[in-house]
């Protein structure tokens, strides 16, 4: 298969400028699958340069011709689905099924939706003094720096760029070293339905070389940052020098809330989905797993059953259902947890090891974990992320609020419940960004997606999105109002 491996700046791809490289594994089984140009601070200045000279002629093009190009880009990615989905599973491990239907599907849907957001974007006017016209615009920032993660980069390609470009700014990416490819990828799609040189550049690099340079640069406008929040507060700190605007989606610790009168076998196939797809590699992901006492019984008999039930294996086979993490030096951490677990005397239920399958034995594969724990152990209060859930149980609504606002995080959270009463009261009461009812982990375009405390600021998704790669600006005109003289003479 064909991979993309070169820096793409100013509408043309090129090696680093020092010819330096990254190698990206296959988590599969660790072999090689592309060495890819390593951007550094010369190239990340490249980059900006070219965005810069971009900007003026992008910002003012008219917002339905940006949206056209973004609706292009949609149809171009859905008819490379295949080659898309194919480059996802090997550079990440995500089961083919997944990326055919969740990232790519989810990548196209998000351009298309920024594609047809991009003229509807209105200012108002405001009923000011008489004789004056007060009017306000929505100005693009200008140009932005953007990270993704490693988890999701196709997806989040399209999260980032989406309203960004469709509001008029240019981009700087970096992908994760980890997982560069399906963006290089996209910038394939993008040179090929002709955004103009200079809109958007992507490039691969470190995050401490060239996510550090970017964050500081005094040429970029706004930093977009998906990630864990220990990086998150150092790109706040990076972006202190020309006090540029910072938006960040950072970790989570999801309470998921199962109560007695939930419908168990719904609660149990959500549940699943909500740890162990992408192998738990999701900042939204239900970490935590709180069971009313009187069902928590009947809950694990059931969620154990189907968690020992998945299908771990090669993620380029139809039949996979959970692949590999994504490095080996990850999956090396999150076992790690295990033994976190034991001594704080927590009881691994299954899981916490490879598979015994032979043929996985040289990817980094780790079997579905279930832990029962305290709410104050570490295992409950940190991000593990990975195929990794703890369980705690509670007595009545009072305790299990606690137990869910428990942590230092508020990016999303979920509860099972028939009582719509019950639903309503103890969504309002949850500390997260989002809360979801008798389901976990959905995302649409036109819904705000993110966090709060330590799972960062600013909102990914629909008008709100927009608006964070926007200012306001405030136009004053006198039309016919009679101004005194300051002085009288």
């Amino acid at each position: 298969m064909h991979f993309q491996t070169k820096l793409f700046i100013n509408g043309e791809f090129a090696d680093a400028h020092d010819g330096a490289t990254i190698e990206v594994l296959n988590p599969h089984d660790n072999s090689h699958l592309a060495a890819v140009a390593e951007a550094k601070p010369t190239d990340i200045d490249q980059a900006v340069e070219a965005a810069t000279k971009a900007f003026p002629g992008w910002s003012t093009t008219a917002a339905a011709d940006r949206g056209r190009l973004l609706l292009k880009l949609a149809d171009a990615i859905e008819a490379h689905g295949e080659d898309l989905a194919q480059v996802e599973a090997l550079d990440t491990g995500h089961p083919i099924r997944d990326a055919r239907l969740l990232d790519v599907g989810r990548t196209a849907a998000t351009f298309r939706y920024f594609g047809g957001m991009a003229d509807k974007l209105e200012g108002f006017i405001v009923p000011a003094d008489s004789g004056f016209l007060n009017y306000v615009t929505r100005e693009p920032v200008g140009v932005v720096g953007q990270i993704v993660p490693w988890n999701f980069p196709l997806m989040f390609t399209s999260w980032k760029m989406g309203p960004a470009l469709a509001a008029g700014n240019t981009v700087v990416m970096k992908p994760a070293e980890l997982t560069p490819l399906s963006s290089l990828k996209i910038a394939e799609l993008m040179a090929e339905v002709g955004f103009p040189k200079g809109v958007v550049n992507i490039l691969p690099g470190y995050g401490a070389v060239a996510g550090q340079y970017l964050a500081e640069h005094p040429g970029v406008h706004k930093i977009a940052f998906t990630g864990s929040t220990v990086t998150g507060r150092k790109i706040v700190q990076a972006s202190a020098g020309n006090l540029k605007r910072v938006q960040l989606e950072l970790g989570g610790k999801g309470a998921n809330i199962v109560f007695d009168d939930a419908d168990i076998k719904a609660a149990i196939n959500g549940s699943a989905f909500a740890i162990f797809h992408n192998q738990g590699q999701a900042c939204i992901a239900g970490s935590r797993l709180l069971l009313h006492e009187k069902i928590a019984n009947q809950f694990l008999d059931g969620f154990l059953a189907l968690a020992k039930s998945i299908r771990v294996g090669n993620p380029l086979e139809p039949a996979t259902e959970m692949g590999p993490l994504t490095s080996m030096g990850h999956r090396d951490r999150v076992l790690g947890y295990c033994e976190v677990a034991r001594k704080e005397g927590g009881e691994i239920i299954i899981g916490g090891k490879a598979p015994d399958d032979p043929a996985l034995a040289k990817g980094c594969y780790l079997t579905p974990t279930v832990v029962c724990a305290k709410p104050q152990d570490r295992v409950c209060q940190e991000e593990v992320f990975g195929p990794f859930v703890s369980v705690s149980t509670f007595k009545d609504e009072d305790e299990v609020i606690k137990i869910a606002n428990g942590t230092a995080y508020g990016l999303g959270g979920g509860l099972w419940t028939r009582d719509l009463r019950r639903a309503h009261a103890v969504a309002r009461h949850l500390i997260s960004g989002m809360v979801w009812i008798n389901c976990y982990k959905r995302a649409h375009p036109g819904s705000p997606f993110g966090g709060v405390r330590g799972s960062g600021y600013g909102r990914e998704m629909g008008f709100d999105a927009m608006h964070e790669y926007t200012y306001p600006k405030s136009v004053w005109l006198n039309v016919d109002a009679s101004i005194p003289p300051f002085y009288k003479r």
